[in-house]
């Protein structure tokens, strides 16, 4: 595998840059008072018409509270392990475990408490999903069945089907996601202790 060049890393800064801002719900106008850059910088960073400077990206860095690595996309040489940041959102905090776009995709989830009561709002998108509770009680609703899921416990699932799900309690649940755009159904084959 070759090592990017400089022309390509830079070029996609811009893109990362107002993909970071656009996920923390920022205006320009917003990083440009935490920054001190002006907004028309700022937008000709995002859009590619300025090149990145140490300069201007270390206090956006800064604003964001990120490394610098994550700002430029510095290849990581020599280190398999995934280090991706945790993102919050509907009430959970999700930790991407793989790495690769499309195909298969790993996360860890914690849960918060509370998250599953009231009307669950069911979702439907492509793919196929598998959960396995680490801990606490998982509030799972299928279409018309209203599960509860233990430690233990894994459930998969056509995400076509309206889903959701939630704390079933008051204490927050850990679980591992699988997920699959292609729809694909995981296949996990176990072999009983002491068999050939």
């Amino acid at each position: 595998m070759t090592a990017p060049d400089d022309d390509s890393v830079l070029a996609g800064v811009g893109p990362r840059l107002r993909a970071l801002r656009q996920r923390r719900d920022q205006t320009l106008t917003g990083l440009s008072a935490a920054t001190g850059i002006s907004v028309s910088t700022l937008s000709r960073l995002e859009s590619g018409g300025r090149k990145p400077t140490l300069e201007l990206l270390l206090p956006i860095a800064r604003a964001h509270g990120v490394a610098l690595d994550e700002l430029v996309g510095a290849p990581r040489v020599g280190d398999p392990r995934v280090r991706a940041d945790p993102v919050e959102m509907h009430g959970m905090t999700m930790w991407p475990l793989s790495s690769q776009p499309g195909g298969l995709q790993a996360y860890k989830l914690v849960v918060r408490p509370g998250t599953g009561r009231g009307e669950p709002d069911q979702k439907t998108h492509e793919g196929y999903d598998w959960l396995y509770v680490l801990s606490g009680r998982l509030r799972l609703v299928l279409a018309e069945h209203d599960l509860v899921l233990g430690r233990g416990e894994a459930a998969e699932f056509d995400t076509r089907t309206p889903h959701w799900f939630g704390s079933a309690d008051d204490r927050p649940v850990e679980l591992l996601a699988l997920f699959s755009k292609q729809g694909e159904r995981l296949h996990l084959r176990a072999r009983p202790k002491g068999s050939g």
